[in-house]
């Protein structure tokens, strides 16, 4: 069996710590490699700062190990090529703007073990363990927060400078299913967010909900922390939105969409793009800001799938320039409520045919249907329309494999292209998805196009 990369790096982070040793210093694993070691879970980040050693002295040592990469020198952190590795000096900073990114950074060797921790952001991630002898350094009480599964801030003076921590705080607590400490709760509540860069906001986004065993706890932190306003305002109005209890029993559709985004982690592995598909149960209901109301004494949001689209469109853009993850988050809440009224009307092949080839992705809509249906407490239900979609599935996947009419077949046959023929290949497209055969449909194209000029 070969070795694999983590192995490798922590190899040749033990013969750097050896020489770092003979020349009077220190090398400590940090920051999340430690937490997680602790935590029994896997971590390929491997961040390694040594004290007790200049800059130039250890670029040298550095250098008997491979090529160097300097990450950046006045930040003082270096890496080896090939290797997995952010070696680190210690480090102080200074805040000079409102920014995530707007700091002076001071290195110094000879800071100590605690003033180097003092600057990260929790106890759990201050956290040091010496290379060669294994003994833990615990400036903060890391070890103990970890136990009882708390997210507390170090030093309330350098935590504000930069307002990422917030949605980190939320973040970690949604990964591990901590409680973020009421001093940091009410810590955070104070700090401005607004002018943080949208890439920044959509990173700790993506962790909570690729990585988070509960997403939601993410979103109820924030809210907790009254953080929602303004990178998430869509979902703060979900907040007391009431719903038909009948269909609803969890509540309010900020319950309910706090509900689908824990049970959609069951199914993010079965996905090709789990971000795109996690983003789908926080936005599928934001079109019953628009279209809750009482008719009858009960709560309906007709519509609402549909009327959503420009609230879904403004909360997504917010956060991200992607236009694949835009198409793919608009396409799947405009039809996230068709797969369960086909499975239950026991619709025809034609009507699931038409939808599936609606849908971006048809086997992700699948899914998010069972989420849905399942979020509002109909397990058994949800069960039956999966077969029931995933048999009808193969039959569309089957009839898009077969041979079919191509635009290149149209100019094979003299057919020119002009302003119809986009309409011409829609026909072709019609004939494809009812089934009709190459060679039949060909002719019957060719026809259509004769007709139309």
């Amino acid at each position: 069996m070969g070795m694999n990369s983590v192995e490798k790096d922590i190899n040749k982070i033990r013969e750097i710590a050896q020489v770092v040793h003979a020349h009077g210093g220190k090398t400590y694993y940090i920051g999340g490699f430690v937490r997680d070691e602790l935590l029994g879970l896997p971590n390929k980040d491997v961040d390694v700062e040594i004290h007790g050693v200049p800059a130039d002295e250890l670029y040298e040592i550095l250098t008997q190990f491979g090529e160097v990469i300097t990450i950046g020198k006045s930040f003082g952190v270096y890496s080896l090529r090939g290797y997995d590795i952010d070696i680190a000096v210690p480090r102080k900073e200074k805040n000079t703007g409102r920014g995530h990114g707007d700091f002076e950074v001071y290195t110094d060797p000879f800071l100590g073990e605690e003033a180097a921790a003092r600057r990260r952001d929790f106890t759990i991630n201050a956290l040091m363990k010496n290379v060669l002898t294994d003994e833990i350094v615990d400036c903060f009480g890391g070890q103990e927060d970890l136990k009882r599964g708390i997210i507390r801030h170090i030093d309330p003076e350098t935590f504000v400078e930069d307002p990422l921590r917030v949605l980190r705080a939320a973040q970690f607590a949604s990964r591990f299913v901590f409680d973020v400490a009421d001093e940091t709760i009410s810590l955070c509540s104070t700090i401005d967010i607004s002018a943080l860069p949208q890439e920044r906001i959509a990173t700790e986004l993506e962790k909570a909900l690729c990585k988070g065993r509960k997403p939601s706890i993410f979103f109820e932190t924030l809210r907790e922390m009254n953080q929602l306003d303004y990178w998430f305002p869509e979902l703060k109005s979900l907040i007391g939105l009431e719903q038909d209890p009948v269909f609803h029993p969890e509540g309010d559709v900020w319950n309910h969409v706090m509900k689908a985004l824990d049970d959609a982690v069951e199914y993010r592995d079965l996905v090709d793009d789990p971000f795109k598909f996690m983003l789908v149960p926080l936005v599928h209901d934001l079109g019953k800001i628009d279209t809750t109301e009482v008719v009858n004494g009960r709560i309906h949001s007709y519509q609402h799938e549909k009327v959503g689209m420009p609230i879904v469109d403004r909360f997504i853009r917010r956060l991200t320039r992607n236009n694949s993850i835009i198409r793919y988050v608009k396409n799947m809440t405009e039809l996230h409520m068709r797969p369960n009224t086909i499975a239950f009307a026991k619709s025809s092949v034609k009507a699931s045919n038409r939808l599936f080839d609606e849908a971006v992705n048809p086997y992700d809509l699948i899914l998010f249907s069972t989420i849905d249906k399942s979020s509002e407490g109909y397990e058994g239900e949800s069960e039956d329309n999966l077969k029931f979609l995933f048999e009808r599935l193969d039959i569309y996947n089957e009839l898009m494999s077969r041979p079919h009419v191509t635009g290149q077949d149209l100019i094979d046959a003299g057919l020119e292209p002009g302003e119809n023929f986009r309409e011409i290949l829609a026909y072709a497209h019609k004939l494809r998805l009812a089934g009709v055969p190459k060679d039949l449909a060909l002719k019957q194209v060719l026809a259509y196009a004769n007709k139309l000029h």
